[in-house]
Parts: C-alpha cells; sequence; structure tokens
C-alpha cells in the first residue's frame, strides 16, 4: 500500500473530523441532499465531459493510486547493465534462465523476450516505446478524468448553496425551514471544497508522479532492451542511461 496517500488522507480528513467534533454536533454536518447534489452531479458532470466507458477505466487507475510502489530509475539502470554485461559475456540466450525472475517486472520481461526471440534492436525500440506512448496515454486520461471532477465537485457545491438559498428565501414564513435550507446552502460548499481539494486534486497528482516514475523505468528498460538487441557494448548502455537519468540517479557502473 501506498503509505503517503493513506497517511495524507487519514491526516487530512482526521483533521476536519476533529474540528467537526470539537466545534459542536458533528451530525449537522450531515446532510443527504447536500451529498446527493455533490457526489451525484460531480459524477454525471464529470461523465458527461468524457464517456461511460473512459470514466469506468479510470476506476482502475485510481485505485492505483492506493497501491502503488516505490520505481527508483537508478535500481532499473544498475539490473539492466548487469543483465547487459552478462548479455555480452555469455550471450543474450542466457536471459532465458533469468527471466522468470521479474515476475513483477512485466515490462521488463517483455522487454528480454524480445531480445532473447532475437528481434532486432531497432524494432524493439518502436514496440516499447509504442507501449510506453499506449501506458502514458491511460494514465494521463485518469489524472484528466481527477482533474475534471476537482472542477466540477466547488462547482456544484455553488449550485447546492443556490438551491439552498433559494429554497429559504422561498419559506421565510415558515420557520422551521429555515435550518435545513441553510444547511443545504453551507453543506454543498463544504463537500465540494473537501473532494476538490482533499481527494480529487491529490489523487490526480499522486497518479500523474506514479506514470511519470513508471515512465522513467520502463524507458530504462527500453533502452537496455533496444541496445542488448543491437548487440552493442554495455559501456554505451551506461552512457545512453546516463543521458535520461535524473543527475541524482546517474551510473558508474564501470570503474575507469
Amino acid at each position: 500500500m501506498d503509505l503517503a496517500t493513506i497517511l495524507g488522507l487519514m491526516v487530512g480528513f482526521g483533521l476536519v473530523g476533529a474540528a467537526v467534533v470539537l466545534g459542536g454536533s458533528p451530525s449537522a454536518f450531515i446532510d443527504l441532499p447536500a451529498i446527493l447534489i455533490v457526489v451525484g452531479g460531480t459524477f454525471g458532470v464529470t461523465t458527461m465531459s468524457f464517456s461511460i466507458p473512459e470514466v469506468l477505466k479510470s476506476q482502475g487507475l485510481i485505485f492505483k493510486t492506493f497501491f502503488s510502489r516505490d520505481r527508483n530509475p537508478g535500481d532499473a539502470a544498475l539490473l539492466v547493465m548487469g543483465l547487459a554485461d552478462r548479455a555480452r559475456r555469455e550471450g543474450v540466450l542466457t536471459m532465458q534462465k533469468l527471466i522468470g525472475e521479474f515476475a513483477k517486472e512485466p515490462f521488463l520481461q517483455k522487454s528480454l523476450g524480445l531480445v532473447i526471440d532475437g528481434v532486432p534492436g531497432d524494432d524493439i525500440e518502436r514496440i516499447l516505446q509504442r507501449e510506453v506512448n499506449a501506458m502514458t496515454e491511460r494514465h494521463t486520461k485518469g489524472a484528466s478524468i481527477l482533474r475534471r471532477a476537482a472542477e466540477v465537485s466547488p462547482a456544484m457545491g455553488l449550485i447546492g448553496t443556490l438551491v439552498g438559498l433559494v429554497q429559504m428565501l422561498g419559506s421565510l414564513d415558515d420557520p422551521s425551514t429555515i435550518g435545513p435550507s441553510m444547511a443545504v446552502a453551507l453543506l454543498t460548499t463544504f463537500y465540494g471544497a473537501i473532494l476538490a481539494n482533499m481527494v480529487f486534486s491529490p489523487m490526480a497528482a499522486k497518479l500523474e508522479r506514479n506514470s511519470n516514475e513508471e515512465s522513467m523505468v520502463n524507458t530504462v528498460f527500453l533502452t537496455a532492451a533496444a541496445s542488448m538487441g543491437r548487440q552493442e557494448n554495455p559501456r554505451r548502455l551506461e552512457m545512453l542511461l546516463n543521458t535520461i537519468l535524473p543527475p541524482a540517479h546517474r551510473l558508474q557502473y564501470y570503474e575507469d
């Protein structure tokens, strides 16, 4: 589990919940009409902006923000340098014995499989680059859906506020209706702000961060597989990897 995401949600909602409990009756912050307006309205308008299949597919990507793992491009680079060095010394067919060890890295498994099958290096690069681009496009779509929801939820809160005010002003002669109408007016804004700033926007940022990290690691695997497919010297691969790695993760695999 991604502890940063879980901890952030727990701290954020915990502090808001503590303020609600310490400030008065928690039941005053629960209003079904306000929830329906904000949650239902946000889902409906967001779906209008995309399509039902796109919104449904994005649920899996959003769920992954709670169960992601850190992907260190430096570690990935060290791994593929070891594989490239071994392939240079013993031949690429030795990778067949190792491919089963990378069950947690399906992209690396596929990359090594192409090398073992003798696919030319340029073809390996084209095939894997298309897969990286497709993955990035899926993640970008999921993040854009969350960004759209973050835009819509405060607007739905404002609409709920207007509904509550209209109901209140339309029944000023009945004091018993003023309280429920004001609750809808204020709580919809509250719910909209909570969803936008504590759920949708942070999750979109996390999804983009995870996508960039995964794309970097997969680019490392892609570059290594293409280099092995061309039967290049691993020293050249080291130079290529250092052109794409962040400065803090650059390699010095071979001691000159």
